[in-house]
């Protein structure tokens, strides 16, 4: 799944590519992608005629401001791309919605696992009323309320693993199991760690390592391992750089003890025993 960097990414892209460019139209091929309106041509002839303002993304939504006061808003999920591409380019097999600009060029969204979706929601409302798991979300971690007291105040609550806690989006906005991984490495701390029983010095080492890590990983452009792409079609680099996600039964770059990998909550942690405590 596309996690902050990732998002981050697109987002610079759009903003680069798509700003103050007329929507002249759209197709929806696949109708479920469309979470509001409910019906795809009342979604069609909602954004026809707009132009984008600015690209914004919180956690890992991303959040198009139009010129009417209105929004367009998209979550890539599980395998959700968007790339600007020409309209005469031939369609992928999971192209879901297509929207189209002028110069022949077109916004399209392909998503192989078909999680992702898309919302209108027109001017005057709460965009939290439309896009209803914005509400949900906590702090962005590049926010200045992202500080060492307010994770401590949320983990020192908690008596789940921290790897757990940092994939909860109302704990921290973005993270997902890359990062959350590559974080955890880096502040020395084992993803089987009790929230609680974190001292605060390991909570202001966590802090910056995410920071860290997310910030990385944007200059490289995200991390491909399965489906990303940014908005022209390229991988993102990261993967590479990572220092234990992805890597099981390869030494670990810092003490050369083999990465392992435990299943917690039903998803993968990567680890360094040695490194990590």
């Amino acid at each position: 799944m596309p996690e902050l960097p990732e998002v981050e990414t697109v987002k610079r892209g759009l903003n680069q590519l798509t700003l103050d460019q007329e929507l002249t139209g759209g197709d929806v091929l696949l109708q479920r992608t469309i979470a509001y309106p409910f019906c795809i041509n009342e979604f069609i002839d909602r954004v026809k005629e707009s132009i984008i303002v600015n690209w914004h993304r919180r956690g890992k939504y991303l959040l198009a401001e139009l010129n009417q006061g209105s929004w367009l808003g998209v979550h890539l999920r599980m395998t959700g791309q968007l790339l600007w591409l020409n309209q005469d380019e031939p369609l992928h097999k999971h192209t879901r919605v297509r929207l189209f600009f002028g110069k022949q060029k077109e916004l399209r969204f392909v998503d192989q696992r078909t999680f992702g979706q898309m919302w209108y929601v027109p001017k005057n409302t709460a965009i939290e009323s439309i896009i209803t798991g914005l509400g949900k979300l906590a702090v962005d971690p590049f926010s200045s309320e992202f500080t060492v007291t307010y994770l401590a105040d949320k983990l020192q609550k908690s008596r789940r693993a921290i790897k757990t806690n940092l994939l909860d989006q109302s704990m921290v906005a973005g993270l997902g199991n890359i990062y959350a991984d590559e974080a955890l490495f880096k502040s020395g701390i084992l993803p089987t760690t009790i929230s609680a029983n974190l001292q605060l010095s390991q909570i202001e080492l966590l802090r910056t390592a995410i920071i860290e890590v997310l910030s990385a990983s944007i200059a490289a452009g995200g991390t491909t391992f399965s489906n990303f792409l940014n908005v022209k079609g390229v991988n993102g680099n990261y993967g590479g750089e990572a220092w234990v996600y992805n890597r099981m039964g390869e030494p670990c770059k810092v003490c050369g003890n083999i990465i392992e990998r435990i299943k917690l909550g039903g998803r993968s942690s990567h680890f360094c025993c040695q490194c990590q405590r």
